[in-house]
This record gives C-alpha cells, structure tokens and sequence, in this order.
C-alpha cells in the first residue's frame, strides 16, 4: 500500500530509519535537537517525506542541520560529502539550459530542485554547511544566484579547496561532472 506521498509503508519505514541513523551518527549537526520531534513532524508531512527520498535517492544524504530562526522550522540539508552524485553535469537554469544550442546538459539545477520539492543552498546556507564539516573538497556544488547576476548571464558556486570555503561565478549555461547542487528542505 502506497501513501499519498508515493512511498510505499516500507520505503518510508527504511528512509525514516536511515534519517535516525544519521540524526544519531552525526550529532554535532544538531545539538540540542530531538529525534522524536522531527519524525512525528515528517510522519505528518508525507509530502516533505517523499522530497527527502528523493535527496536520499540522489545521493545527498539529508540530514538537520539546525533550525530556521524566523519560521521555526527543522532545516534539513544535503549533507553528502562532495555534491551528490545523482545531481551533477547541470546547468543552473531552464534560461540556461536552452540558451545552450550544442552539448546541452540532461537538465538543470533549479528545474530538478522543483521537481524534488526543495531549493538549493544560498551562500548563508552553503557556510553553514561548511561549519559544519568539510564538504565538496573534490566537487562544487552550483548555489543561488541573485537576480542581477543571474540576468548578467552568470550563475555562482562553492566549495572548498585548501582548508577554506570559495564562491566563483560561471556561465550559467556551463556544466560539469564534478559540479552539481545540494538541496535544503524545511519541516
């Protein structure tokens, strides 16, 4: 039997097991945070639940990172040590992906982060992040890029080189099979 969300019982029985395991392994991520209280939230969100499979299935191993001050909301975030796998050679946006004319990418990073039901890392977010461990030591990961630097036709991205977090910019139309995107989720 399926839930509203998609999943069946025991896809979200094994992602809810697999989510505590990692809550538990990695408790730095979250002090002061309570297992508990964010299972009963997701089980009362099949929605959210079916956008962290999506993250999980995709290689980004969402895991709460914190929670958001103004909403008070549980902040999950891709947590995988270098940008998922099953996210990268993309270009940043639908704008991008058709200005390209050869070589086109499959898709986009802001049209998959719609279809899972989540956004990409802002700059803010991406520190945080790298607070938090080190990630994308070997990959970069694409991040939001502000409107007036979007319409110049560039597109900003991190990651972290020599003990130390850098943002660049690019073409938004380029892609990479070591660049990709982390996602975040709010509960």
């Amino acid at each position: 039997m399926n839930n509203k969300n998609g999943l069946s019982n025991e896809q979200s029985i094994e992602l809810l097991n697999k989510l505590k395991t990692r809550f538990e392994q990695n408790m730095d991520r979250h002090k002061n945070l309570e297992w508990d209280t964010i299972e009963a939230r997701l089980q009362g969100n099949p929605e959210k639940l079916w956008s962290l499979f999506e993250m999980e299935r995709t290689g980004g191993e969402p895991d709460v990172v914190g929670i958001n001050a103004q909403t008070k909301q549980f902040l999950f975030f891709d947590c995988s040590q270098q940008s998922p796998l099953g996210r990268r050679s993309l270009c940043y946006d639908r704008n991008a992906l058709n200005s390209r004319v050869k070589y086109k990418p499959a898709n986009s990073a802001l049209d998959i982060a719609d279809s899972m039901g989540i956004t990409i890392l802002t700059e803010a977010d991406y520190l945080l992040l790298q607070s938090l461990g080190e990630f994308d030591t070997k990959t970069s990961s694409w991040i939001f890029t502000p409107a007036d630097v979007r319409s110049l036709g560039g597109a900003l991205y991190g990651d972290r080189r020599y003990d130390r977090v850098f943002f660049y910019h690019n073409g938004a139309d380029s892609y990479y099979a070591s660049r990709g995107f982390r996602g975040k989720l709010e509960l």
